[in-house]
C-alpha cells in the first residue's frame, strides 16, 4: 500500500477527531456564555445531536452531498458503507468520516438559536430535517459538483457551507422563538443576560481555535506537499489578528476590553478565513481576520437594537462574518493558489470572482433560512409551539426538561434532619 496514501488517510482521521472535538469548545462556550440552570441541557443536547446528525449523514446525508444525480442534489451512496481501503486519493470511510464532523458542526451552530427556551423535542426533530434538507443541499451545490460549484465557487472549509448555513437557521430560530423573559423591556432597551462563567467561554474558545486546524487544514486532504501548514499560517493568523480587531474597536468605543467581545472576535477570524484560507496569501488572512473582528462587533449591536436575542452570538460571529469571509476571496484569491475558480479583484481577476461568491451567499443563505423557518413553523403548528412554558424558562432547562440539574449542589434539597 502507497506511504502518502497512508499518511494521507492517518492525516484525515486526525483533523476529524479535531473537528470533532470542537463540540466541546461549542459546549463550554454556549454553557459559559448562558445561565447556570441550563448548562446541563446544553451539555447533554450537544451530544445527542451529534448522534442524531450522525445516523442521518450516514443515512441520507452524504448521498445527497456527493452521490450520482443533479445540479441541485445527489442520489445516491445512502446508508453508506464503503469499505475500500486502496485508493489514490482517501480511504471513502476516511472522506465519509471528516464529512460527517463538518455536518455535525452545522447542526451545532444552528442550535444557537434555540438557546435557554427551545423545548428538548424540538432539538431532536430539527436535528433530523435540517440534516436531510438544508445542510447537504447546500453542501451538494459547493462541495458536491453542484452548480455553485459548476460556477467556480470558492469555499476551502466552509464559510459558507458550515457557518452561513447554521447561522441562517439560527436566525430563523431566534426569530420564531422570540426573545429570552426579560432580555427586552417594554421602552425597546435591552438587558445584558450574562453568561455565567467566562472562564468556560474562553476555554471553549480556545478549543474551538485548537480543532479549527483539523477544520480548515485537514481540507487540505493530503500531507504529500505540506500544503496544511501553509493553511495553518493562515488560520492561526486570522485568528489573532480577529481577536485584536475586537477587542480594540470594544475599548475604543465603551472603554473597556470586553472579554466576551474579544473572545467572539477570535473566532469572528476563525470563521472569516475558513472560505479563503487556501486561496490567500498571509498578509492578507490578518486583514480578513481584522475585519472580521470588527464586523462581529457592530454585528452584535446590530441584532441586539433589532431585539433578535442571540445568547451565543452565532448570527454575527457565524453569520456575517461568514458572508464577509465568503466574499474576501473575490477581493484577495491570487492566481497561484485559486485551484478553484478565478483570482480576485486585488490580484487582477476582476469582478468575475467576486460576482459568483456573492451568488452564492445570497442563494445559500436564502435558502438555509425559508427551509429552515418553514420547518420550525410546520412544527410549531404540529408540536403546539416549540418553546418551552414561562414557568419552565424561568425554572431553567436543567429541570424542566432533564429533570436534573447541571450544578447540583446548588440545587436546593430537603434537610434530612428536620425534613424542612
Amino acid at each position: 500500500m502507497d506511504a502518502i496514501f497512508l499518511m494521507n488517510n492517518v492525516w484525515i482521521v486526525v483533523c476529524t477527531v479535531l473537528v470533532l472535538f470542537m463540540q466541546g469548545g461549542f459546549i463550554l462556550l454556549e454553557a459559559g456564555s448562558t445561565r447556570m440552570k441550563n448548562a446541563g441541557h446544553i451539555a447533554g443536547k450537544t451530544v445527542f445531536t451529534v448522534g442524531i446528525v450522525s445516523l442521518v449523514f450516514w443515512a441520507v446525508g452524504y448521498g445527497l452531498i456527493y452521490g450520482k444525480g443533479n445540479a441541485f442534489i445527489g442520489f445516491s451512496k445512502f446508508f453508506y458503507g464503503d469499505a475500500t481501503t486502496m485508493g489514490v486519493d482517501l480511504a471513502g470511510s476516511v472522506d465519509f468520516f471528516f464529512q460527517l464532523a463538518f455536518a455535525a458542526i452545522a447542526m451545532t451552530i444552528a442550535f444557537g438559536g434555540f438557546a435557554e427556551r427551545a423545548k428538548l423535542s424540538a432539538y431532536v426533530i430539527f436535528a433530523v430535517l435540517f440534516s436531510v434538507l438544508v445542510y447537504p443541499v447546500i453542501a451538494h451545490w459547493i462541495w458536491g459538483g453542484g452548480w455553485l460549484a459548476e460556477h467556480g465557487k470558492q469555499d476551502f472549509a466552509g464559510s459558507t457551507v458550515v457557518h452561513l448555513t447554521g447561522a441562517m437557521a439560527a436566525l430563523a430560530a431566534t426569530i420564531i422563538l422570540k426573545p429570552r423573559i426579560g432580555k427586552y423591556n417594554k421602552d425597546g432597551t435591552s438587558n445584558d443576560i450574562a453568561g455565567h462563567n467566562q472562564v468556560f467561554t474562553a476555554l471553549g474558545v480556545l478549543i474551538l481555535w485548537i480543532g479549527w486546524f483539523g477544520f480548515n487544514a485537514g481540507s487540505t486532504f493530503g500531507v504529500a506537499d505540506a500544503f496544511f501548514g501553509y493553511v495553518a499560517l493562515n488560520t492561526q493568523l486570522a485568528a489573532g489578528a480577529g481577536a485584536v480587531g475586537a477587542m480594540l474597536v470594544v475599548w475604543a468605543t465603551t472603554g473597556k476590553a470586553d472579554v466576551p467581545t474579544t473572545l467572539n472576535g477570535a473566532l469572528a477570524g476563525l470563521v472569516a478565513i475558513t472560505a479563503s484560507c487556501a486561496f490567500v496569501e498571509p498578509w492578507a488572512a490578518v486583514f480578513i481576520g481584522l475585519i472580521g473582528g470588527i464586523v462581529v462587533f457592530f454585528s452584535m449591536r446590530f441584532f441586539d437594537k433589532k431585539k433578535i436575542d442571540d445568547p451565543i452570538f452565532a448570527l454575527s460571529v457565524h453569520g456575517t462574518v461568514g458572508v464577509w469571509g465568503t466574499l474576501s476571496n473575490g477581493l484577495f484569491a491570487t492566481p497561484e493558489l485559486a485551484t478553484v475558480g478565478q483570482a480576485g479583484l486585488f490580484y487582477g481577476g476582476g469582478f468575475e470572482q467576486l460576482g459568483v461568491q456573492l451568488l452564492g451567499v445570497v442563494t445559500c443563505g436564502l435558502y438555509a433560512f425559508v427551509v429552515a423557518f418553514i420547518i420550525l413553523k410546520v412544527m410549531e403548528k404540529v408540536m403546539g409551539g416549540i418553546r418551552v412554558t414561562e414557568e419552565e424558562e424561568i425554572m431553567g432547562l436543567d429541570l424542566s426538561e432533564h429533570g436534573g440539574y447541571g450544578y447540583p449542589e446548588y440545587l436546593p434539597t430537603p434537610n434530612t434532619k428536620t425534613g424542612a
